[in-house]
């Protein structure tokens, strides 16, 4: 499936039930046949089918390991077409029953756009989450934002500058760190740094779509983004909580618990979609850097 980053399902079980047979004797009922149960998949096997859906070559497509229900979950875009679909298949081999396929409307892509929010060259993004190491001031966007531009600013006029990108990595993580060089710009704060879990009620809030709410539905997904071919992003949070365009590097937040950047994902606030989410905490962690 493709799937673009911002800068832009769940598997269903069946129970099987065994039929019996009666003899035309009245003797007692003897089952005859009984549907075979589905086949488990070891943590090795599921492992191995995870990496090859990586190593298919299919841009669009999201994928995660479900070990409760012993599954791939693999969601694929609407650019994914029936041979890569087939293809995902041929790479799972002789387990290509431990996949579990959904298919999404749209398109998986970052959200970059112009508008109202930070400005660099010709693109636009959102802050997430700012931070301070020492006496410095940054913040933390999206790393496909960060591999974009170097200076950012508060207009589009590009009048009044925010400061540079200090550091960015896209793909493999999304996050990006931009340092504050002007000193009238404030840094307000107010949340600390925590992990997702699935069925928690969270917010996003991006310059393109303010903020809308919705629920952590998978964590450690990775996802392939149309438009950047072999640019596979890693250790996802997967939500449905809608965004566009000019959302990406925008918070995931629950109450004051700061979880995650905008990365990508599918849809618009007006059908709602998937957007996926880089785990805050990786980037503090790689920035040695304390959220305000």
């Amino acid at each position: 499936m493709r799937t673009t980053p911002i800068h832009t399902r769940v598997p269903a079980r069946r129970l099987f039930a065994v039929v019996a047979a009666a003899t035309a004797l009245s003797l007692s009922a003897l089952p005859t046949a009984a549907a075979a149960a589905p086949p488990s998949y070891g943590a090795g096997t599921l492992a191995a089918v995870h990496d090859a859906v990586g190593g298919s070559g299919v841009d669009g497509i999201a994928w995660h390991t479900d070990t409760a229900a012993g599954r791939v979950v693999v969601t694929a875009d609407s650019s994914v077409s029936g041979a890569e679909i087939a293809a995902l298949k041929r790479a799972a081999g002789s387990n290509a029953g431990a996949l579990v396929i959904n298919r999404t409307a749209g398109v998986f892509t970052t959200l970059l756009s112009a508008g109202d929010a930070i400005y660099g060259g010709k693109y636009r993004c959102s802050l997430g989450f700012n931070v301070v190491s020492g006496s410095t001031y940054s913040f933390l966007t999206a790393g496909h934002c960060g591999n974009l531009v170097s200076t950012w600013y508060t207009n589009s006029s590009h009048t009044t500058l925010i400061g540079p990108t200090v550091s960015s990595s896209f793909p493999g993580n999304d996050y990006a760190l931009v340092r504050y060089d002007n000193t009238s710009l404030s840094h307000p704060g107010g949340y600390t740094v925590a992990d997702a879990f699935v069925g928690e009620s969270v917010k996003r809030t991006g310059s393109t779509t303010g903020t809308h709410s919705g629920t952590v539905t998978a964590l450690n997904v990775s996802v392939r983004y149309s438009g950047h071919p072999g640019g596979t992003v890693s250790g996802l949070i997967q939500t449905n909580v809608c965004a566009e365009g000019g959302d990406s590097g925008g918070p995931l937040y629950d109450g004051s618990k700061a979880i995650g950047l905008t990365s990508g994902g599918s849809g618009d606030c007006k059908s709602g979609g998937i957007t996926y989410f880089q785990p805050v905490r990786e980037a503090v962690n790689a920035y040695g850097v304390t959220i305000l």
